[in-house]
């Protein structure tokens, strides 16, 4: 039964409640908490969908020492002879390379506040190391640990100063403080805080404001049974609410409960009940603003910790596969599988996040300093999650088991209605972006039904028929004066050895590998180069009449709108004209490459002085309009995000509606290794597996009823990437290439040609019919086809 009455409408309003309001509120969710957590869950699922994040870290406790005398603790201890007050950074570097073994991401340092104020052991250990305090320690360690393992520190040292939050912002990309109570009563004698002095509410919230104003991503919260009242939790949390209101950097809220610790002044004092603890998530997720996490510790819990998601958490906080809470080494942490097994049997999937919350990771550029920046892009994935995988295209890797499980449906999860509600519209109606971008986001069950969804559109449309064409690349030149940040072919670090020396192919060379493709049973010669600085659009002219007339037959792919427009300023002609003048010389069709993304925001970043996405798209409507087909592409897994894929698309569809000129759409995921734009430390480490799967299974639900095929490039996903992408809408595989140099000078390791025979047998290993095309999807002659089959 829902709350109604008063209950119900403070809950209506929690968001914005007043002081006195807030605590009526806590008082009868406490009564009564069953109304506010089903509150507290649909709020938290239109916030969060049915993700449950973790950090998987590696504690390290720097120090046990604590000029604090909380009554609860047992993690602070005083000196004790024989053993040092600080970790050595060699001892340090040894949990971090441990944990960086463990796939960990996180370094969480927690310590106590300010012991060389209390002991002179702590000083002089200090001294000793050549520092004047703790602090100045942690971010010596935080950097050693950054620079020598690559984990991201996560610093918890307590209240500190705004000069102490500046110099941890360096070297921590989120830092963290337990606000605990905002009660001064428990800083009386005998209660919780006694003779605490950075437990004084005041001196926290000023940490936390400070924090603020640095744009420090936070982490805080409440510990409750420690002598407070169920009021002043709600003072803490408006508290928290207030200081994320002037500053946004709350990025998640803990609802930690007390634990009764032998050896303590409280070792008698009793512990919240279950149903406080679900009571206080509620109220934490209703009166905190949508976007701040709740979090609730799974250790501290018992078996019964799965009910803190019927309450409204959507984090279990830091999770360590090496090192114990130091804080309740009492409590060991769930093992992951069995986090994950009970998050999944609520219903809810287990995502890995980073020490900064998707939100801030997503934004770094504000909320990360400058020297962490590229540590953060590269860890992250499209949506600011963590990047849970070696796998990158071009590489390798095995393909890796948690998309794989997924994909065909073995972790079950439940959808968001409004993700079943646009997936439901899929192959009726063309989606708009909001829908697209929403797609682009499946995980989990989610992420099953999508491939499922995007593989019958592809059997309606395409049947059971794979097909393939035999073509040759011919990369007439690697040397370009546009500064794109994301090739490597003309301006990839010699240190890869894969590019060479700077060439440049005469009209010969390129007419005798169109020959030479010929003899070798190809359709199609695929005609495509950097912007060399002599060129003008006679080069083009010339390289097409070469190939005509060596080999007549040979349909010519070639020269994208970059290169039309080049081509056509130089001859001083505008595009229309001297795209006739490319057809009368024998121009069949136009790859439709240098999209890269089609949003001039990331344009800007990647292209700067490439054409824009409107000159990209005139280019292609003027070849359609003279009969020249091309294909469509995009490059993605950089800087962009789901919703630049989604505008990409529409910019696709908008223009195929118009023309119906594309033949193809063409996923091209983006091959770090040796791009400048990573090696700058300003993009990602390419898309994930699973990522590059929903951009094909995306394409066939976004461009059904206008583009038919949807091509899987196997340069780039490898054999069995290609495989899962033959199941989540693919019906094509490209050309067999026999010279690949584009995407091998970035650092992709896959061959530079298949075979006709591998191909075909890689799609019947499908349980599919494979056929030879041509570029425009007919049936290739049988000379043809008896040559490309020796």
């Amino acid at each position: 039964m829902e709350a109604k009455g008063r209950y119900g409408e403070l809950i209506g309003a929690a968001g914005e409640l007043e002081r006195e309001e807030a605590r009526e509120l806590a008082r009868l969710v406490g009564a009564d908490p069953l109304p506010a957590m089903r509150a507290a869950a649909a709020l938290r699922d239109r916030a969060f969908g049915v993700r449950v994040s973790y950090s998987r870290k590696v504690f390290i406790p720097l120090t046990r020492l604590c000029r604090d005398n909380c009554g609860y603790c047992t993690f602070a201890r005083p000196p004790a002879e024989g053993e040092r007050a600080y970790l050595r950074p060699e001892e340090v570097l040894e949990i971090a390379r441990a944990g960086a073994a463990a796939g960990c991401k996180e370094a969480l340092f927690t310590l106590g506040d300010r012991p060389e104020k209390r002991y002179p052991e702590a000083r002089r250990e200090l001294r000793e190391m050549g520092f004047g305090t703790t602090v100045e320690y942690l971010v010596h360690c935080c950097r050693l640990v950054l620079q020598q393992t690559g984990l991201l520190p996560h610093a918890n040292p307590g209240a500190l100063s705004e000069e102490e939050v500046r110099a941890l912002r360096e070297v921590s990309v989120s830092q963290g403080m337990m606000l605990e109570s905002v009660s001064e009563r428990l800083l009386g004698r005998g209660m919780a805080h006694w003779a605490s002095p950075d437990k004084v509410p005041e001196r926290r919230l000023a940490t936390i404001a400070a924090a603020g104003r640095l744009s420090v991503p936070f982490t805080t919260g409440i510990l409750i049974g420690i002598g407070e009242t169920i009021e002043e939790r709600a003072d803490a949390l408006l508290a928290i609410r207030e200081a994320h209101a002037k500053h946004g950097h709350i990025q998640e809220c803990i609802v930690q409960n007390f634990r009764a610790k032998p050896g303590t002044r409280m070792a008698n004092h009793p512990e919240p009940s279950e149903r406080e603890m679900l009571a206080t998530i509620a109220l934490a997720r209703l009166l905190l603003p949508p976007e701040v996490a709740v979090q609730a510790p799974p250790n501290l819990a018992g078996k019964g910790y799965a009910r803190y998601i019927d309450a409204g958490i959507n984090d279990w906080g830091g999770v360590s596969p090496v090192t114990p809470d130091h804080v309740n080494p009492e409590r060991p942490w769930p093992h992951l599988e069995e986090l994950e097994r009970a998050t999944e049997e609520k219903g809810h999937l287990l995502v890995e996040r980073l020490a900064i919350h998707p939100r801030y990771a997503l934004a770094a550029g504000r909320w990360v300093d400058e020297g962490l920046r590229p540590r953060v892009w590269a860890a992250q994935d499209a949506e600011g999650f963590a990047r849970e995988e070696d796998w990158a295209p071009g590489a390798n890797e095995e393909i890796p088991e948690r998309p794989l499980r997924e994909i065909r449906g073995l972790r079950r999860t439940r959808m968001r209605p409004e993700f079943a509600r646009v997936l439901a519209g899929a192959g009726e109606r063309d989606l708009d972006e909001r829908e697209v971008a929403l797609l682009f986001t499946a995980r989990g069950t989610e992420l099953h039904e999508l491939c499922r969804v995007a593989d019958g559109l592809r059997r309606e449309v395409n049947g059971d028929v794979v097909t393939y064409v035999v073509n040759r690349n011919i990369n007439y030149t690697n040397m370009c004066y546009f500064r794109c940040r994301f090739c490597a072919f003309s301006k990839g670090p010699k240190s890869l050895n894969l590019r060479g020396e700077p060439y440049l192919l005469d009209e010969a060379e390129v007419a005798r590998r169109a020959r030479e493709a010929w003899e070798r049973g190809a359709t199609e010669v695929c005609m495509q180069g950097g912007i060399h600085g002599r060129f003008t659009g006679e080069n083009y002219l010339r390289y097409l009449r070469a190939v005509k007339e060596a080999v007549p037959g040979m349909h010519v792919h070639a020269f994208s709108p970059l290169e039309v427009r080049q081509g056509a300023k130089t001859l001083g002609l505008s595009v229309e004209e001297f795209l006739r003048e490319l057809k009368e010389a024998g121009l069949g069709t136009l790859p439709g490459t240098a999209a890269e993304i089609l949003d001039d925001d990331i344009r800007a970043i990647i292209c700067p002085d490439k054409l824009s996405t409107g000159e990209w798209a005139d280019v292609m409507r003027t070849a359609h309009s003279l009969g020249l087909r091309s294909t469509a592409t995009i490059m993605y897994g950089h800087v962009e995000r789901p919703k630049h894929w989604a505008r990409h698309l529409a910019v696709i569809r908008e223009i195929q509606a118009e023309t119906g000129g594309f033949t193809e759409f063409v996923p091209l995921p983006f091959v770090h290794m040796g791009a400048p734009l990573y090696l700058q430390g300003r993009s990602r480490r390419g898309p994930t597996f699973a990522e590059a799967v929903k951009m094909h299974a995306v394409a066939r639900i976004a461009l059904h009823g206008h583009v038919d095929n949807v091509q899987v490039s196997w340069v780039k996903m490898g054999t069995e990437g290609v495989k899962v992408c033959l199941q989540a809408g693919c019906n094509d595989l490209g050309g067999t290439l026999m010279d690949e140099n584009i995407s091998r000078a970035a650092g992709a390791s896959h061959g530079q040609q298949m075979l006709p025979k591998e191909m075909e047998d890689l799609i019947r290993g499908m349980g599919r019919i494979p056929r030879q095309r041509t570029t425009l999807y007919g049936r290739p002659g049988e000379d043809r086809l008896a040559r490309s089959a020796g």
